[in-house]
């Protein structure tokens, strides 16, 4: 059971405010989507809780394990925090063939190959690429090389797992396939995703931050977000009259 908290976040980029003083509580084994325009701060949230970006100010929790806390000087890097990330860009190496891009971060733990065999087995399973072991990154779709990069993240045995725009570059049908991939993750994981997506918000996420200017505005239920915003600039947003 995995709770993700965020207290009183900000985080600069020289002197501009990315994120400003952003609180929220992400339920265990829930689906969460950070919904906003472009430049609204929410990659750069979900960068922070991953561990990716250093916040100037703030906490973030894992149940309760304290990840960072700027004021009890606690910094956890990146590969000790349990956090999967599913990144927009894939950052796949596409020198190395679908089976060895899995495995690759498992024989750098030093996991037996009996035991690297298997578990690649069943991801590739899982994500729908069994029978792709042996093709080169390049030779693969792009939502093949999205369920890829999500195999990746899963090899590690993530307890939250990171999403930036997972679908933000597939084709109608590709976006489907990641989607009903989500439904299935959302059995076993807490799940963040980011997306300026509204109908995929709508479509797959229990609840739904939403981000204007790097403030959190509204945290919510995804049905109330979409059918009984509390705030009017979430409202503005949903029915298109944003900005």
């Amino acid at each position: 059971m995995t709770e993700v908290i965020v207290n009183n976040l900000t985080k600069k980029f020289d002197d501009n405010v990315v994120v400003d003083n952003v609180s929220f509580t992400i339920p265990s084994e829930k689906f969460v989507t950070i919904l906003g325009p472009s430049g609204c701060g929410k990659t750069t949230v979900l960068r922070c809780i991953a561990g990716v970006e250093n916040p100037d100010e703030g906490e973030i929790i894992l149940d309760s394990k304290k990840l960072f806390s700027k004021k009890e000087k606690i910094l956890i890097p990146t590969e000790k925090r349990g956090m999967g990330m599913v990144y927009q860009s894939y950052a796949l190496w596409p020198h190395l063939t679908v089976f060895e891009n899995v495995a690759y971060p498992l024989h750098i733990r030093k996991i037996s190959n009996d035991e690297i065999n298997k578990r690649v087995k069943e991801i590739l399973q899982l994500v729908r690429l069994e029978g792709l072991e042996n093709r080169l990154v390049p030779n693969l779709s792009g939502g093949q090389q999205q369920r890829l990069c999500i195999a990746r993240t899963l090899a590690m045995e993530p307890e939250v797992v990171l999403m930036d725009e997972p679908c933000s570059e597939l084709d109608p049908v590709s976006t489907a396939h990641i989607e009903d991939l989500m439904f299935e993750l959302k059995k076993d994981y807490t799940l963040i995703i980011v997306t300026h997506n509204m109908q995929q918000a709508s479509r797959v996420s229990k609840y739904t931050a939403f981000f204007e200017s790097g403030y959190l505005i509204e945290f919510e239920e995804t049905q109330n977000i979409f059918t009984r915003p509390k705030e009017k600039r979430t409202e503005d947003y949903v029915t298109g009259r944003f900005g």
